[in-house]
């Protein structure tokens, strides 16, 4: 099982291979393929499989509280767009139904109040306006 964050829910719609460092990019690959290929979501609170590889560098945001804040934002967001009731401990599938929804609210800017601060928001944007084209995390049909 996959261990995400609130805010990585969204990350994941515009993974399209580019990160922190080469150590996070290979990881993230790892984890966009096990999404990918069906591998359930467990939320969590706080750092999670993406955050692994940059838990020992001391500048990451990982642990900061804006980024809890992020993470709450984006879970509430996502929640309500499937609704799910989406807290720690929760299990969750994407299907092609459930990312595509995900895609066009993202698209729309409806479930983005948690990249308001985000260094990667306007990349992401830019994906996004794309189609999400090159956007790594497929997701098959249940």
């Amino acid at each position: 099982m996959v261990r995400l964050r609130g805010h990585h829910l969204l990350c994941l719609l515009t993974f399209v291979g580019e990160g922190y460092t080469p150590a996070f990019t290979r990881n993230y690959l790892r984890i966009a393929g096990r999404i990918s290929s069906g591998e359930a979501i467990e939320i969590v609170e706080g750092p999670d499989d993406i955050c692994a590889p940059m838990l020992d560098v001391p500048e990451a945001h990982c642990r900061n509280d804006s980024t809890l804040d992020r993470d709450e934002k984006a879970l509430a967001a996502v929640a309500d767009l499937l609704g799910l009731s989406l807290t720690p401990g929760s299990i969750l599938r994407l299907d092609s139904e459930r990312l595509e929804r995900l895609r066009a609210a993202f698209a729309a800017g409806s479930v983005r109040a948690a990249c308001e601060e985000c260094e990667w928001a306007q990349f992401c944007t830019r994906i996004a306006r794309d189609g999400f084209a090159d956007a790594l995390v497929k997701a098959k049909r249940l």
